[in-house]
Order: C-alpha cells, then structure tokens, then sequence
C-alpha cells in the first residue's frame, strides 16, 4: 500500500490484503494485529502493519 497516511482503516487493509474486512476485525480481536477503536471505526497504526506483515513472511 502507497499512503502517507499514518494509519488504516480495518477497510482499507481488507481491500489491500484481498480479505474480508471480518479477517481484520479477528486478528484484532486475537491480537495479532493492534489497533486503536476510534468511535465505531477501528484504526491501525501503519508501522503496526508493516510489523504484522514481516511477522506472515514465510522465511
């Protein structure tokens, strides 16, 4: 993903990883991905991400 943005969506993830947006909502809800709840929107930090996304690279 090419954003500035400090942070995702849980929305924004999904489309990206070509997953459904639940997916997202369960490796928060398992805490394998952080997030901060903002109103009714999960937000998830973008360094936050990029560490979720080393940690599923098959080494």
């Amino acid at each position: 993903m090419q954003n500035d943005k400090p942070y995702y969506t849980a929305k924004e993830l999904a489309r990206a990883l070509s997953v459904n947006v639940m997916t997202i909502y369960r490796y928060i809800k398992a805490k394998r991905l952080k997030a901060f709840k903002i109103g009714k929107e999960f937000r998830i930090d973008r360094s936050e991400f990029e560490q979720f996304m080393n940690k599923a690279k098959i080494k």
